[in-house]
C-alpha cells in the first residue's frame, strides 16, 4: 500500500512504528518486531501509527493486543464524533484535527482513534495527518514525549494547536472584509461571509465534543497517565475552550457584517426605487398632458395656431415647476 502523503510502500496496515526510550527518544520499529513486542528494558513504550482502513487491522487489534471487539469496532470504523473513555487500565479515544489535504475545506476535520496500555500506544487513521508526523519528527530528534500520557498529551495539544491557524486565518479575512466597500461587490462580499459561518459553525460542532473528550481524560484516565499529563491537558482544555469562544465571536461578527451589507445593499435599492418614483410622479402628470394634447381627431385647439406649440411648452414647463414645489412641500425631494 503506498501512502503519498506518509512516504511509505507497504503490504501492512503500519505507518511508522517507534520504541520510546523513556528519555524522549525513539527508534524505529518495524510490523514484524511489533508482532508480540514487549518492553526490553524499563520506561520502553511501543508507539504504532496504523492505517485503519487498511483489511485486517480490526481483527489484529483483537488477537495481538486483546481488545475487545467492541472497542476494535470502533477504533476502526468512521463513527467518529470525538469521545474518550477509560476500559479497565486502557484508554481510548477519538481526537479530530484541522483537515489540511489539498482540496479539503477547515471544517472538513479528520479523527485520529487511539488505544493505550501504558505500555504499547495505537493511533490509527483514515487520512493523512500531520500531528503524528510532527511528534515522531520529535522524537527522533531526541525531544519528545517519555512515555505514552505524554505521547496522547502532545497529540491532543498538536491537534488543537493547529485549529488556531483557521481561526486566525478566518479572523483575518473578516478584518479585509470589513476595510472594503461592500458597494463594490456586495455578493461576492456575503459569498465568503457565509463560508466563514459555515467553517466557524463545522469547527464548532467538531471541536465541542473535543472539549468533552479532553475533560473525560483529564477526569478518568488510568493510573500510567502521570499528574503532569493531567495538567497539560487542562491547559490544552483551557486553550480549546478560549478557540471555542473565539469561533462564537468570528460567528458573531460575521453575522454583524452580513446583516451590514444586506442593510446598505437593501437601503441603496429602495433609494433607487424611491428616485424612480418621484419621477414617475412628476412625469405622469405631464406624460397625460401631452398625450391627451396629441390625439388625432378635429376640434383639437391650436391646430391652426402657428405658437401654439410654444404655449404647451410653457404650460408643460409650468407643471413641472409646480410639481416640484409641492413635492418639496411634501418633502419627498
Amino acid at each position: 500500500m503506498k501512502d503519498p502523503n506518509d512516504h511509505i510502500v507497504s503490504d501492512t496496515p503500519l505507518l511508522f512504528g517507534r520504541v520510546l526510550d523513556g528519555e524522549g527518544g525513539a527508534r524505529a520499529i518495524g510490523w514484524a518486531e511489533a508482532q508480540g513486542w514487549v518492553p526490553q528494558k524499563q520506561g520502553e513504550v511501543m508507539w504504532l501509527h496504523l492505517c485503519r482502513h487498511f483489511d485486517g487491522v480490526e481483527p489484529w487489534l483483537e488477537t495481538e493486543l486483546g481488545i475487545p471487539e467492541p472497542i476494535a469496532e470502533l477504533l476502526t470504523s468512521d463513527a467518529n464524533r470525538p469521545r474518550a473513555f477509560r476500559d479497565g487500565e486502557t484508554l481510548v479515544a477519538t481526537l479530530r484535527g484541522i483537515n489540511f489535504n489539498p482540496g479539503a475545506e477547515p471544517e472538513d476535520m479528520i479523527s485520529m482513534q487511539l488505544w493505550s496500555d501504558g505500555q504499547r500506544l495505537i493511533t490509527l487513521r483514515r487520512h493523512p495527518m500531520q500531528t503524528p508526523r510532527e511528534v515522531m519528527g520529535m522524537l527522533d530528534r531526541g525531544n519528545g514525549p517519555v512515555d505514552a500520557g505524554a505521547t496522547i498529551t502532545l497529540l491532543a495539544e498538536l491537534l488543537i494547536t493547529r485549529m488556531s491557524q483557521s481561526i486566525i486565518d478566518m479572523n483575518q479575512v473578516l478584518d479585509e472584509l470589513e476595510d472594503e466597500d461592500p458597494e463594490k461587490d456586495p455578493e461576492g462580499m456575503l459569498k465568503r461571509i457565509s463560508t466563514i459561518r459555515r467553517n466557524c459553525l463545522g469547527l464548532k460542532r467538531h471541536m465541542a465534543p473535543q472539549h468533552e473528550a479532553l475533560e473525560q481524560i483529564s477526569r478518568d484516565s488510568p493510573y500510567w497517565f502521570e499528574e503532569e499529563d493531567r495538567r497539560e491537558i487542562a491547559e490544552s482544555i483551557a486553550r480549546l475552550r478560549r478557540y471555542i469562544d473565539d469561533i462564537d465571536i468570528s460567528k458573531e461578527s460575521a453575522l454583524v457584517l452580513q446583516d451590514e451589507i444586506r442593510a446598505r445593499s437593501l437601503a441603496s435599492s429602495e433609494h433607487a426605487t424611491y428616485m424612480l418614483t418621484i419621477v414617475a410622479g412628476i412625469f405622469l402628470p405631464l406624460s397625460f398632458l401631452t398625450g391627451l394634447l396629441g390625439i388625432n381627431v378635429g376640434g383639437m385647439p391650436g391646430m391652426d395656431d402657428p405658437d401654439a406649440f410654444w404655449f404647451v411648452v410653457a404650460l408643460c414647463s409650468l407643471l413641472f415647476v409646480a410639481l416640484i414645489v409641492v413635492f418639496r412641500r411634501l418633502r419627498w425631494l
